[in-house]
C-alpha cells in the first residue's frame, strides 16, 4: 500500500489523498488557479529560491515558536486562511478546522462563503476566531454580517480587496463546478457518482449545505449557481479606500487588510486605521501574472515596518516556508489549501496532525539556523539564489 495511504504526514501527502477522495470538480475548484496558473506556481516555487543559513555550536535548547498575532497568543507564526466552501470538502468542515486550529493555538479564519455558519464555528471552537469579509453592495448585509461576527466573538476581521471582479478560473469551467448546461450537471453527475465516501459523509451527513452566513438573503443558498448569481451582484468594483474608512468605523475590533501587493496599497491600509495587512494574490486565483508573495513581501516590510503587523498568504506548504516568510519580516502566515487538504482527506484529526508536523518542522529548522525565539528570525539568516 502507499505509504501516504498508510501514514500521511506532509501537506503533499494529503493532497494526494484529498485527491482520491473529493469529486473531481470540488478538488479542482480547491486546487486551482487562474488562468494559466503561472501565478499559483510561482506562490510556491519563489519559496525555494530562498535558501536558509545554518549556524552550528549555539545554545538551542530552550527552542520557542509561539508568538502573537492580531493580539492573541499563537503557538506558532500561523493562521488557517479563510477558504470558501470548506465545508463541501469535508463534513462541517469549517467546524472541525476551527476545533484543530483550536487544538493547536493558532487562529482560525472563517469565510463569508463557508458552508457553517458564524455561530456554529463560535460553538465549535474554545478561542476566538478571525472572520474574513468581502465589500457587498448591500451595505446593510455587511453591517449585519459584522454584528454577528462581534456577538460570536471574532476579534480580528479580515477584509479581502483583491475581488473586484472575479478571475478566469478555467478549471472550475472544465470540470464542470459551475454551470446549468447538460454538460456541466453530467460532469458533476459523473463524478459524484465516483465518490460514494464523500457522498455518504459529505453529501448525506454533511447537510444542511448552505452558505451559512449568507442563508438569509440567498433566495436559494444551497444551490451552487445561486451563489454564483449573487457573488455577480453583489460583489461591488467600486470600492476604494473611502468605503475601508467606512467599515473602519464600524468594526471596532482588529483589522486585517487582505490583497495587499503593493507599498503604495500597504501605507493606504495603514492610513485608514488597519491593524494589519496580507500581503495576497488569492492564492494565484485572481490575476494571474502577478509576482508571488513571498517575492513581494520585502517591498511591503519596508514601506511600513513594524507600524502595522504584516502576514502573508500564498505557496505556504511546510514549515520551512513559515520561517523563510518570518524571517523575512513577516508576523506569521495563513495557510489555505493545505488545511482544506488535510480535512478532506482526514478530518479534524488529519489537520491536527499535519499541524504538529508544521510546528515541528520550525521548531526543528530555528534550532539548526541557531535560534531560540521567533523574534530571532532575521533577514540575514536568507541566502537568495
Amino acid at each position: 500500500m502507499t505509504d501516504y495511504l498508510v501514514k500521511p504526514v506532509t501537506t503533499f501527502d494529503y493532497r494526494r489523498l484529498a485527491k482520491e477522495r473529493l469529486p473531481g470538480f470540488l478538488f479542482n475548484y480547491i486546487d486551482g488557479g487562474a488562468n494559466d496558473e503561472r501565478t499559483m506556481a510561482a506562490n510556491q516555487a519563489d519559496f525555494q529560491k530562498l535558501k536558509l543559513r545554518q549556524q552550528v555550536l549555539r545554545d538551542v535548547s530552550r527552542v520557542d515558536s509561539s508568538t502573537s498575532m492580531g493580539g492573541q497568543q499563537a503557538s506558532m507564526p500561523m493562521a488557517l486562511a479563510p477558504v470558501g466552501l470548506a465545508g463541501m470538502m469535508a463534513r462541517r468542515g469549517e467546524a472541525q478546522a476551527a476545533r484543530s486550529a483550536a487544538a493547536a493555538g493558532i487562529p482560525f479564519t472563517l469565510s463569508t462563503v463557508g458552508i457553517c455558519p458564524l455561530e456554529e464555528v463560535r460553538d465549535a471552537s474554545t478561542q476566538p476566531f478571525w472572520f474574513q469579509l468581502y465589500m457587498l453592495k448591500d451595505r446593510e448585509i455587511v453591517a449585519a454580517l459584522l454584528e454577528r461576527a462581534r456577538a460570536a466573538g471574532c476579534n480580528t476581521l479580515v477584509f479581502t480587496v483583491d475581488l473586484a471582479v472575479t478571475g478566469m478560473r478555467h478549471r472550475d469551467l472544465r470540470h464542470g463546478m459551475l454551470g446549468k448546461d447538460f454538460a456541466a450537471r453530467f460532469s458533476r453527475a459523473l463524478t459524484l457518482a465516483g465518490s460514494p465516501r464523500w457522498l455518504l459523509d459529505v453529501g448525506i451527513r454533511g447537510k444542511p449545505h448552505d452558505f451559512g452566513n449568507l442563508s438569509e438573503v440567498l433566495t436559494d443558498s444551497n444551490n451552487l449557481d445561486a451563489y454564483k448569481a449573487f457573488i455577480n451582484s453583489q460583489f461591488d468594483p467600486s470600492v476604494t479606500w473611502k468605503d475601508i474608512a467606512w467599515l473602519r468605523s464600524l468594526w471596532k475590533g482588529k483589522l486585517l487588510i487582505k490583497g495587499i501587493m503593493t507599498a503604495d496599497d500597504a501605507r493606504a491600509a495603514r492610513e485608514v486605521g488597519a491593524e494589519g495587512i496580507v500581503v495576497s494574490n488569492h492564492g494565484g486565483r485572481q490575476l494571474d501574472g502577478v509576482s508571488s508573495t513571498i517575492n513581494k513581501l520585502p517591498e511591503v516590510i519596508n514601506a511600513v515596518g513594524n507600524e502595522i503587523e504584516t502576514y502573508l498568504d500564498g505557496g505556504v506548504r511546510s514549515g520551512i516556508d513559515v520561517v523563510r516568510a518570518v524571517a523575512l519580516g513577516a508576523r506569521g502566515v495563513l495557510i489555505g489549501r493545505p488545511w482544506v487538504w488535510a480535512v478532506a482527506a482526514r478530518g479534524e484529526q488529519g489537520l491536527t496532525d499535519l499541524l504538529s508536523v508544521y510546528k515541528r518542522e520550525i521548531e526543528v529548522a530555528m534550532g539548526l539556523m541557531g535560534v531560540n525565539s521567533i523574534s530571532e528570525l532575521t533577514p540575514e539568516l536568507i541566502e537568495r539564489e
